[in-house]
């Protein structure tokens, strides 16, 4: 029996509609395809071999920090060798420096929301060097900030951190860019995302060192104004002015302490033993200079036994040599010139 005449168009549209759905659910497979195969590249910072598992710790009720590796940067820890903070106030977060790149300062970010969904009002770079601020691409550009000197100093030396940074880290960097705050803090106390927190200017580690005190909870952020159970790094220091900024940190009021580098602490043991270890080091510069030794010969200066279990110590007190020495080497000839002179 023959079909109808009017079925006729219908069978011939029936090959197209197939047609049309079989392209269809290719493009759908081909994209999820697609989207999967993206999405590592996302997941990977958080849970493969970019993950930097950071894990906040709440030290007093809304102030909180993130404690890095005693170690030095590396492939293997991608410069997770500081200690982050932030501070959860009624109406905002205050974040106290961003890591050592956009991947830390992703999973900062990140481990901040499991915590609160407050928005970021603050965010803060202590001083210039990159471990602190290498993350600033996460944060809200409007709530970057520094001290006026810490904002020059990364104008002039971000991107060679920058660069060397990924030299020493390696893929960690990857699309990491230098974002400089725009915003210059001045010091002061003031109430900020519904927090008590105080502002102080300080210098010694670096031209410009920023302490972020939370009176509320009596916790002070002092940065690499404060190492514990590490030696001090010291490429940009002096000495002298970080042995004042020091005695300043020892009359804050304050119930812990949240170094740049090793364990918080409620006790001034970190402060007294920065101070211990710069007061050496200083002396021990200033004795090879006056006695006419080389670089070389200084290295081989006997690290106290009191220092042995600071972590990194040799390789700090040889890059201190290297930092310091020439300064204090050409401060003896000026003094042998001048009396020369009388």
């Amino acid at each position: 029996m023959s079909r109808p005449a009017s079925c006729a168009p219908a069978l011939q549209r029936r090959p197209a509609a197939r047609a049309l759905r079989t392209l269809l659910a290719g493009l759908l497979v081909a994209l999820c395809a697609l989207l999967l195969t993206a999405l590592p590249a996302h997941a990977e910072d958080f849970a493969g071999d970019f993950n930097y598992r950071l894990q906040p710790r709440e030290l007093a009720p809304g102030a909180w920090v993130v404690v890095g590796l005693k170690e030095d940067f590396s492939f293997a820890n991608g410069g997770n060798i500081v200690n982050t903070g932030f501070i959860v106030g009624r109406e905002g977060v205050i974040v106290i420096d961003t890591g050592s790149s956009k991947r830390y300062g992703e999973q900062m970010l990140a481990a901040i929301r499991r915590v609160t969904p407050l928005p970021i009002v603050l965010t803060v770079n202590t001083h210039h060097h990159p471990d602190h601020f290498l993350g600033n691409q996460a944060f809200p550009r409007a709530t970057l900030a520094a001290l006026p000197e810490t904002i020059a100093a990364l104008r002039s030396e971000g991107e060679g951190f920058n660069a060397n940074m990924y030299r020493l880290n390696g893929d960690w960097m990857r699309d990491t860019e230098v974002v400089v705050p725009e915003r210059a803090l001045a010091a002061g106390r003031q109430r900020i995302g519904g927090r008590d927190v105080e502002l102080v200017a300080l210098g010694g580690h670096t031209v410009a060192d920023l302490v972020v005190i939370d009176h509320d909870s009596g916790t002070v952020y002092a940065a690499d104004l404060l190492f514990n159970g590490r030696a001090p790094t010291t490429p940009h220091a002096d000495i002298a002015r970080w042995l004042a900024a020091l005695d300043t940190l020892e009359g804050l009021p304050a119930r812990r302490w949240v170094p740049g580098h090793g364990e918080p602490a409620t006790d001034l043991a970190p402060l007294r033993q920065t101070r211990d270890y710069l007061g050496w080091l200083a002396q021990a510069i200033r004795t090879g200079a006056e006695s006419g030794q080389d670089m070389t010969e200084l290295f081989q200066t006997p690290i106290p036994p009191r220092f042995a279990g600071l972590a990194l110590v040799e390789a700090e007190f040889r890059r201190s040599v290297v930092h310091l020495f020439p300064a204090a080497e050409q401060a003896v000839l000026e003094a042998a010139s001048n009396k020369a002179s009388r």
